[in-house]
């Protein structure tokens, strides 16, 4: 293939890329707006400036959009997370870390907790998609449950459970204390999943470090003689 030709080629790649890209970014406002099965792949092709074709060009039907939004969401709140911890000095620093991601991302939590709701709904609604909701949900559970086995290692300490259900905790809190930040905010801070996070491993610090019956020797009181 001749430098010119090549040259061709990645600028039809590139141009398709950008048209994937506007179509998703189109399907997410609208998603959010109207909900999955309120918004048409025409409405979605309108919203991002192209023709219906242009759609079925680069999906094959909605719910093919709906499994690539589902991915990009997840790679690119990983990479953000181990993008902002990886060069941490301490345990704090990451802690202070995402505190601030999450006070950054607080004013477009309403638009992000919908868009989330709806993908996840959508593919409870279709058997095609569950398998795909539940890879993408393994994965956050599994970042969780490093995150955890890491961190409890730097005190010195085991995981006082099966690190997967203490990942499986962590993550399943994290979307319950979102949706009541949301809902009732008042008294509810943006970092409150950090802060819930924190806790929990304090706890669970403590509890690898005197579990349940490793002292009883010591505290049980004396037998009357």
């Amino acid at each position: 293939m001749t430098p010119e030709l090549e040259r061709k080629r990645l600028t039809r790649e590139e141009s398709r890329q950008q048209t994937r890209s506007r179509l998703l970014a189109a399907a997410a406002e609208l998603f959010t707006e109207r909900g999955v099965n309120g918004t048409s792949v025409e409405q979605i092709a309108e919203r991002a400036g192209y023709s219906r074709g242009a759609f079925y060009g680069n999906f094959e039907g909605k719910n093919a959009l709906v499994a690539e939004l589902l991915q990009r969401r997840t790679d690119r709140e990983l990479e953000e997370v181990r993008t902002l911890t990886q060069d941490a000095d301490s345990g704090a620093d990451a802690l202070d870390r995402l505190r601030a991601w999450n006070r950054a991302r607080a004013p477009h939590l309403p638009e992000w907790l919908a868009l989330r709701m709806e993908l996840v709904l959508h593919a409870l609604r279709n058997e095609e998609l569950r398998p795909l909701l539940g890879a993408r949900e393994r994965l956050v559970r599994d970042a969780h449950t490093t995150g955890l086995e890491q961190a409890l290692a730097a005190h010195g300490v085991t995981p006082p459970a099966d690190p997967a259900l203490l990942g499986l905790i962590v993550h399943a809190l994290e979307d319950g204390l979102l949706i009541q930040r949301l809902l009732t905010p008042d008294g509810i801070p943006d970092d409150v999943a950090v802060d819930a996070y924190a806790l929990l491993l304090r706890s669970w610090t403590a509890l690898a470090q005197h579990p349940p019956g490793a002292d009883s020797t010591q505290t049980r009181p004396p037998r009357p003689s």
